[in-house]
């Protein structure tokens, strides 16, 4: 057993109140929403020069979807952490089944550290205050309690569950009585009166064995499926991938429903739920109203992000990821700009949001979905135009990195160099391509893609062809382990 802390950070989560950035295929965990970071980003270097007398992991362990393991992984890289232990789930289960999976395979390691338990999509903007509040739960969590953070409120809030709590039954920390459900605004401004109520935050500080202890007690059956999909799990560089099958088997349940709202009621169990009251800055950026409270404002409340201009706008937010947005006596308005699509709502009422995104996939857009530009391990594409039977694309290939060795049944392929120099192999012939030169790839011709460079290659794609899905790929090589899948390049 051992006394050191272990970040555990939950990237699941699709943001559907954050469309039209957040996508299912590029989530809001992965955008730089508060600040020059991404959220995953900011989230795995919250204990950075954390002055604590006990140790801390070198890397945190990620619990994410199989669809982002390369996103998170060059994140995650790109400040300096590497070799993080990620977990895959081939499918969402929630945070009680992502959490068991993080404490058997801490386990399984040998260890039996704290874990931190942290999603990956909160803002804090005060350090000190949240690490100060995390030595007290690392306290806590030693002598075998459960513990949370609540959020100590500043309005009557209807958007978060609350903890109510009892007397201070350690340094700092509350004994938990009661979780309770979203308020209407009534309830909530009773909950702000009476003191004793903190939203609810959805932070956790737990020893690996004490989890897996509870989730023996109250939810076995998710116990039992997590343990057969981690026994069957399959190492792959840094990546663990539970066995698909009984990992889909697995109930899907919430942290707080599967066990926080159960151990109250359990005294006899031995394990408390503690509560530390937190005021540090934080929001879980659920929707763009959040967003707005916490980015800088000017003198008639306007958040103006990238390319934007206002006039005679008061408390609205625009955002811009590549074309002007321009504003004029906006009051209490959302403009929310991507390339291929443009969200304009009222800043009261953006939890809608995921109505417009149902709409969507009910009707099959794949807006919903993927972005016009779409990261690959590899680097990235973005889809600038297409028709009946072409399509052009912009591709970008990292240093050093290479597509799969492929084909396509459907389509031919026409590349020129733009910027850096391109390893092309198509066929039985493998050339080196500089700038403003160019290649064909017939139909049916096995090629590839590489970057012998220090510099990222650019290359524009012209498809021309009967069908040119993505979908149209045969892998005979793959760098990344994909030989399998039947999309993507």
């Amino acid at each position: 057993m051992t006394d050191h802390l272990l970040p555990v950070i939950l990237c699941g989560g699709a943001g559907t109140r954050l469309w039209p950035l957040s996508r299912e295929t590029f989530p809001k965990q992965f955008h730089a929403l508060a600040g020059e970071a991404s959220m995953l980003q900011d989230t795995a270097t919250r204990l950075k020069d954390f002055n604590c007398d006990f140790p801390i992991a070198a890397a945190p362990m990620l619990v994410c979807n199989v669809e982002h393991r390369f996103l998170a992984a060059s994140q995650l890289q790109e400040i300096g952490i590497d070799h993080a232990r990620i977990l895959l789930e081939p499918m969402g289960r929630n945070t009680a089944p992502a959490l068991t999976i993080a404490a058997l395979q801490i386990i399984a390691d040998g260890a039996d550290p704290v874990m931190l338990v942290m999603p990956a999509d909160h803002v804090i903007a005060d350090l000190h205050a949240f690490q100060s509040a995390v030595k007290i739960a690392h306290t806590a969590a030693l002598d075998g309690d459960i513990v949370t953070f609540g959020i100590v409120a500043d309005r009557p809030e209807t958007g978060y569950g609350y903890i109510r709590h009892g007397e201070e039954s350690r340094a700092g920390a509350y004994e938990v009585k009661s979780f309770v459900e979203k308020p209407d605004a009534e309830r909530a401004s009773q909950y702000l009166a009476a003191g004793n109520y903190l939203w609810n935050s959805g932070l956790f500080v737990v020893r690996a064995s004490v989890w897996l202890e509870a989730m023996r007690h109250f939810r076995a059956d998710i116990l039992s499926a997590c343990e057969q999909a981690m026994a069957c799990a399959q190492c792959d560089m840094d990546f663990v991938r539970p066995d698909t099958q009984t990992f889909e088997s697995s109930p899907s349940d919430s942290i707080d429903y599967a066990v926080m709202e159960k151990l109250p009621q359990s005294p006899a169990l031995g394990i408390h739920a503690r509560v530390v009251p937190l005021n540090a800055g934080w929001s879980d950026l659920g929707a763009w109203d959040a967003l707005w409270s916490v980015r800088e404002r000017d003198e008639k409340g306007n958040a103006l992000i990238g390319n934007t201009v206002q006039h005679g706008c008061r408390d609205s937010l625009l955002l811009s990821s590549s074309r002007m947005v321009a504003g004029v006596g906006l009051e209490h308005i959302a403009v929310i700009e991507t390339p291929d699509a443009i969200l304009v709502a009222d800043m009261r009422r953006t939890q809608e949001v995921k109505q417009i995104v149902a709409h969507l996939q009910k009707y099959g857009q794949s807006l919903a979905h993927s972005h016009r530009k779409v990261h690959r391990p590899w680097g990235w594409y973005d889809s600038l135009d297409y028709g009946d039977r072409f399509q052009v694309k912009r591709i970008v290939v990292n240093p050093g990195a290479s597509l799969s060795l492929q084909m396509h049944h459907h389509r031919a392929e026409h590349w020129v160099v733009v910027r850096g120099t391109a390893e092309v192999t198509n066929g039985e012939n493998v050339t080196l391509l500089g700038e403003n030169e160019s290649t064909f790839i017939p139909l049916g011709h096995v090629h590839r893609l590489r970057n012998p460079g220090k510099m990222p290659l650019e290359i524009v794609e012209v498809q021309s062809g009967s069908y040119l899905g993505e979908d149209d790929i045969v892998r005979f090589e793959d760098t990344y382990g994909r030989s399998v899948e039947p999309a993507g390049a």
